[in-house]
């Protein structure tokens, strides 16, 4: 069991440990996270039926500017603030927990209470993180294509899968999105679930979820592996798929900060 170093926060003092988890923890959580998504469909299915939405708009504005090749760092890279997004789906599995309805209108709440400043911080670190691997990954297309514009969807999938200078462009490109990936898992794995849970400060959360992450490397490898893989089937149907996968994923998140986080 890894011990974290204190953090004071004012007047209160919080120590976080990260426990040492495994592939069983993983098979709860997601169990835990199915329940949770089916006992309460009619609040997640609004709270993220926004997602699928925002990923279809995102799919359009890309054919319209003649960004093909950016419209896959779009979509995966959105999967980066699904942490920030699944705010209320934390709440919803913790007012579970306690046996305590809740309206959708309150399921937002810690937005608006004292954990309020440190999720925004994790937010912001998110944001950016989903900044930099746009640029990044327009950067390296740059590289590879120069200027040159894709006329149709179908080209650009011909021009990847059948060249050397498309498949470098996987390789590469796949390379650095999971880099991005895994430091966003890091930073975000059990941040929020512990402020909301614990009013943490935004360093503590970080701190404890980058602990967890190192010394849980194959558990919390094979938990990335899970989302990215749910995440890419949910977006195949026109992103409609994520309505489903992402309540799911946020109520396992939560339920995997329960089995790994120890006060």
């Amino acid at each position: 069991m890894a011990t974290l170093r204190t953090v004071h926060q004012p007047l209160v003092p919080l120590r976080v440990n990260a426990r040492t988890i495994g592939l069983e923890d993983l098979r709860t959580a997601l169990r835990k996270g199915f329940a949770d998504f089916s006992a309460a469909p009619t609040h997640v299915m609004f709270l993220v039926a926004i997602y699928p939405v925002v990923g279809v708009l995102i799919a359009a504005a890309t054919f319209e500017s003649n960004l093909i090749p950016l419209l896959f760092p779009l979509a995966s890279g959105f999967a980066l603030l699904g942490p920030f997004a699944a705010i209320g789906l934390y709440e919803i599995s913790r007012r579970r927990e306690q046996n305590t309805a809740i309206p959708w209108s309150q399921a937002y709440a810690p937005l608006s209470g004292r954990s309020a400043r440190a999720i925004a911080v994790i937010g912001l670190v998110l944001m950016l993180l989903f900044v930099a691997w746009l640029i990044v990954a327009m950067g390296l297309y740059w590289a590879l294509y120069g200027e040159a514009r894709q006329a149709s969807m179908v080209g650009f999938l011909k021009e990847v899968l059948t060249t050397p200078r498309g498949w470098a462009l996987i390789l590469v490109g796949n390379f650095v999105g999971g880099a991005f990936s895994l430091i966003a898992l890091a930073i975000s794995a059990v941040s929020i679930p512990l402020i909301i849970d614990r009013d943490a400060d935004a360093a503590t959360a970080i701190e404890t979820s980058i602990t967890l992450v190192r010394e849980n490397p194959r558990t919390m490898a094979t938990w990335g592996l899970i989302v990215g893989a749910s995440l890419a089937i949910g977006m195949l149907p026109l992103f409609i798929g994520l309505a489903v996968v992402l309540p799911i994923l946020g109520h396992a998140t939560w339920h995997l900060y329960r089995r790994a986080v120890a006060s």
